[in-house]
């Protein structure tokens, strides 16, 4: 028997898939941490708010492949946290198997079109200069 805390989900019992997404769930709310946390003060406080428009993201930001990975990592990170906190909500209440199975179905449908759609638009913006 579980017993519930205020401080969050308990680790579930003994080892496997649930308990292999409970600590991703933890990694990922932390790289969230790390990565947004970074983002805020480098556009706040490295470059001036002020100066920033389509020009500066695309000539300093997406010019460079850095940055592009980073806004991907951060993304994806997004994604992957939110999916799976959403596949934790679906596991812990939707009790009958038919709409269990077809909620997470669609979870992961939609995930994967997401991460599709994420990785096509960070990759293929222009770069200023490109043909």
């Amino acid at each position: 028997m579980m017993r519930y805390s205020r401080s969050g989900r308990p680790k579930p019992p003994g080892g496997g898939r649930e308990t292999a997404v409970w600590y991703l769930m933890r990694l990922s709310g932390l790289a969230l941490f790390v990565l947004a946390l970074a983002h805020y003060l480098i556009l706040h406080f490295v470059f001036d708010p002020a100066d920033q428009d389509v020009d500066f993201i695309t000539n300093e930001r997406w010019n460079q492949l850095f940055w592009r990975a980073f806004d991907w990592t951060l993304l994806m990170m997004v994604l992957f946290h939110g999916f799976m906190g959403v596949r934790t909500i679906i596991t812990d209440y939707a009790h009958r198997p038919r709409v269990r199975v077809a909620s997470l179905t669609a979870l992961y449908l939609l995930g994967a079109v997401l991460f599709v759609l994420g990785t096509n638009v960070v990759m293929t913006l222009p770069t200023p200069g490109a043909p």
